[in-house]
């Protein structure tokens, strides 16, 4: 591991010399001054979340065939990034934040992994995401130190970000590891990058330490966007992870601001409809600034699924001419397509040649092999995992979906089979629901258990459970605790949950799934009338009564919510208070253990579901 060693942060000088600010000696006009014309090109990514290995048997439907290919790839994505770099002088590689947790390369390496498959790209600039804090500011700390190397000094924003003096990622010696913005020089004309991390998600949904300033990312973008452009630059990229529609907003809320990489919200832009895909928005989705001039805005999907590349061009007045580009799909071997018998076989001879021809004219499509330096670096991690990952703990006797919020659009299942309509039932998330059994049996003083929605991150399908399975759908490291609650503290809470999405327009991760608790929630209703009938089931009997508000219960649940995380407001001050015990346990291996002593997993019984009715937002009650 490689110590990150401050890099002193030095105050812009306005340079006398015009070239290097890409003035025109004539020195403008009635109209302004004017820029040497630029062409800026930008190689992008973000939300990688640890997903270093390529998606198998991913079926695309390519060139009008439905084929299954190898979908992504840290190591391809390495590849495209050095042919981008290769062929346009320039180019600014960028990362949009969430490098790292989701899957055991982080679990078991803590961002080792990440950081040194990042360090093979060499980005120019990386925003921090509210996952970078999910292991606190120590953890990111941690990270920072692997990814920075004498070689390769990837700067990291956030300007809307500031660590305490003597925390973590401020340390009283040195400077701070996180940097407002950086300047690199293309064509001879300086361009600023701006980092912004969203706040409101990051301090409910992760971990950083209380004294770490989110401030708000509208005003922080314009400060430093207004105090760049006295010193002289006139062309600014924002380098966020706040999410697409909030990127929308931005550009109508700035001025002079040109272009928004971004990430958080997972967006495929681009037109995908002929490989089977659906997205959120044209790449470049072309938005106008507070000033009435272009913004282009850019993301590029998830887990090096997708490679963005924008081309830019600038004005004399220094201002967007146009914006172009694709975001592309990442593909490679083995291409797969059903045989006459209608099993799936390799592609190959003439039809292989054919469909390559086909895709190299697609510029959505971007066929490439893994970079080898990169292969070999994820290579020494993969084969240090790959037993642990294949070691089965038991068996899911039919699928258990994925859902946050009952009735939600999105189908987050992924086409698991079984899980076609989970999203329209009122029982919501099998998955959530078993995470929060798996609780509750591991926690013999619990009465309930609670977990949120968000805290799980895969469906599993039926078949084979391993650890993969277990450290994938629990990725983080959180612990089992245990806390004493009122019966009107625990309703509290669970309102809690639910306005956090519904009221404060917080991360729908925040909703609530319990064991050994059931309610009806109708989510037309305002704050503090949306649970009815809520039940606690007795442990020794297994029959449900109401619960009583002055009763005392015992809840398990994980560290994270119980800090007052994602909204859980009364959990936080329940803890606070001091009715709290911490077991230590991993809440993954909690899931683990529950899953060996009971092998042959299932759905519960539908009374046993925390959701017994629901109303949606909309007004629709759920089958």
């Amino acid at each position: 591991m490689s110590l990150r060693l401050p890099s002193l942060r030095l105050p812009l000088v306005v340079t006398a010399l015009v070239a290097a600010l890409g003035l025109t000696a004539c020195g403008g006009s009635s109209d302004g001054p004017t820029f040497r014309p630029l062409a800026l090109d930008i190689a992008h990514v973000n939300d990688t979340h640890s997903q270093l290995e390529p998606f198998a048997n991913v079926e695309l439907t390519l060139d009008g065939v439905p084929t299954r290919v190898s979908l992504g790839g840290a190591a391809r994505i390495t590849t495209l990034f050095a042919e981008a770099a290769a062929s346009r002088p320039g180019l600014l590689k960028l990362h949009a934040g969430d490098a790292i947790t989701g899957t055991l390369y982080y679990t078991f390496f803590r961002g080792e992994a990440d950081a040194r498959m990042m360090n093979t790209i060499c980005f120019d600039a990386f925003a921090l995401g509210n996952h970078e804090f999910d292991d606190g500011d120590a953890g990111l700390a941690s990270f920072l130190n692997q990814l920075y190397t004498p070689s390769c000094r990837t700067p990291v924003l956030a300007a809307n970000v500031q660590p305490a003096r003597g925390t973590p990622l401020a340390p009283f010696a040195g400077v701070d590891y996180i940097e407002p913005y950086t300047v690199k020089t293309v064509d001879g004309v300086q361009v600023a990058i701006i980092g912004i991390d969203i706040a409101g998600k990051t301090t409910n949904s992760s971990r950083p330490l209380p004294s770490t300033v989110f401030a708000d990312e509208v005003a922080t973008a314009q400060a430093v966007i207004d105090r760049l452009k006295k010193d002289g630059i006139r062309h600014f990229v924002l380098l966020t992870h706040q999410g697409y529609a909030n990127d929308r907003a931005m550009a109508a809320a700035l001025t002079d601001v040109d272009v928004i990489i971004g990430g958080d919200s997972h967006s495929l832009l681009g037109d995908f409809s002929a490989y089977g895909l659906a997205s959120s928005g044209p790449y470049p989705t072309q938005a106008t600034n507070r000033d009435g001039d272009p913004v282009c805005i850019g993301q590029a999907w998830e887990y090096h699924k997708a490679f963005g590349l924008m081309n830019v061009r600038f004005d004399k007045r220094g201002r967007v001419e146009s914006c172009s580009g694709q975001a592309s799909l990442v593909v490679g071997d083995p291409f797969q397509r059903r045989d006459a018998g209608g099993a799936w076989a390799p592609v190959a001879g003439a039809e292989r040649d054919a469909l390559l021809a086909a895709l190299a004219a697609d510029p959505a499509i971007a066929v490439t092999a893994p970079d080898p330096t990169a292969a070999a670096i994820l290579a020494s991690y993969t084969d240090r995992v790959e037993t642990e990952k294949q070691r089965v703990i038991g068996t899911a006797e039919e699928a258990l979906c994925l859902v946050r919020v009952p009735g939600e659009a999105t189908n987050r299942s992924g086409g698991v089979a079984g899980c076609e309509t989970a999203n329209q039932l009122a029982r919501g998330s099998d998955a959530a629901q078993a995470v929060a059994q798996a609780f509750l049996a591991r926690s013999p003083r619990a009465d309930l258990a609670l977990q949120n929605a968000g805290g799980v991150r895969i469906p599993v399908p039926a078949g084979s459970i391993t650890m993969n399975t277990a450290f994938t759908l629990l990725p983080f490291t959180n612990v089992i605790v245990e806390l004493q609650m009122t019966g009107a503290e625990v309703v509290t809470a669970l309102e809690d949950a639910v306005a956090n999405h519904l009221d404060n327009r917080q991360s729908d991760g925040s909703h609530p799934y319990a064991a050994g608790l059931r309610w009806d929630l109708d989510m037309t209703q305002p704050r503090g009338s949306r649970f009815a009938n809520v039940q606690v089931r007795d442990r020794a009997t297994g029959l449900w009564s109401a619960i009583d508000p002055a009763g005392t219960y015992i809840v398990a649940t994980n560290d994270f919510i119980a800090e007052g995380r994602d909204g859980y407001t009364t959990l936080g001050e329940v803890s606070a208070s001091g009715r709290i015990v911490n077991s230590f346990l991993l809440y993954t291996q909690t899931f683990v253990d529950w899953v060996v002593d009971n092998p042959s997993v299932a759905r519960p019984a539908r009374g046993d579901y925390a959701h017994q009715t629901v109303v949606t937002a909309a007004g629709v009650t759920l089958p």
